[in-house]
């Protein structure tokens, strides 16, 4: 995974949530309740990130959520087609999600937490399979991890030495 430090100043971020957990802390005085939440941000133009907030309250949960997943935010390579440069599998923890190719038309054909993931990038057109883990955060987290480990034509051409055109052929 690349592990690029981008400057989101410049960016105008959009948040969405994924999830919202409470969750419990038993003490010697009883439980203690608190939020988390998962929160994906992204521009619509390849950037995304993910976060989780924990706070007693579930406005400010959210907004930690928010802040961290600023702090996370991957670059994305996309093709013409708004869609991911190549077949990729994400894998975080147990949860590994397959993402496929897609030609203009097909739209984003995912679950609940990677779609999210994948309308906060700007894809508009992908296909893909959880496979292990359905846990939220662990496909939010998997599909990242594939998503940032996608690269370019131009990339991979550097790489290897050749031209874009070899690559594509």
């Amino acid at each position: 995974m690349r592990n690029e430090i981008i400057d989101a100043s410049g960016l105008e971020l959009n948040d969405k949530l994924v999830s919202i957990k409470r969750v419990t802390k038993v003490v010697k005085g009883g439980r203690h309740m608190r939020f988390s939440a998962l929160v994906v941000v992204g521009d619509g133009n390849g950037h995304v990130g993910a976060g989780i907030g924990k706070a007693a309250e579930i406005p400010e949960a959210i907004r930690k959520g928010k802040e961290d997943a600023i702090k996370h935010l991957v670059t994305v390579a996309r093709d013409e087609n708004d869609s991911i440069t190549h077949d990729q599998l994400g894998k975080y923890g147990s949860a590994t999600l397959l993402m496929k190719r897609a030609p203009q038309g097909t739209g984003v054909i995912a679950g609940g937490p990677a779609r999210i993931v994948c309308d906060m990038a700007g894809i508009k057109n992908i296909r893909t399979k959880s496979l292990g883990s359905n846990n939220k955060q662990n496909v939010v987290q998997a599909t990242i991890a594939g998503l940032a480990e996608l690269k370019s034509p131009e990339e991979v051409a550097i790489m290897r030495g050749k031209s874009v055109e070899d690559i594509r052929a």
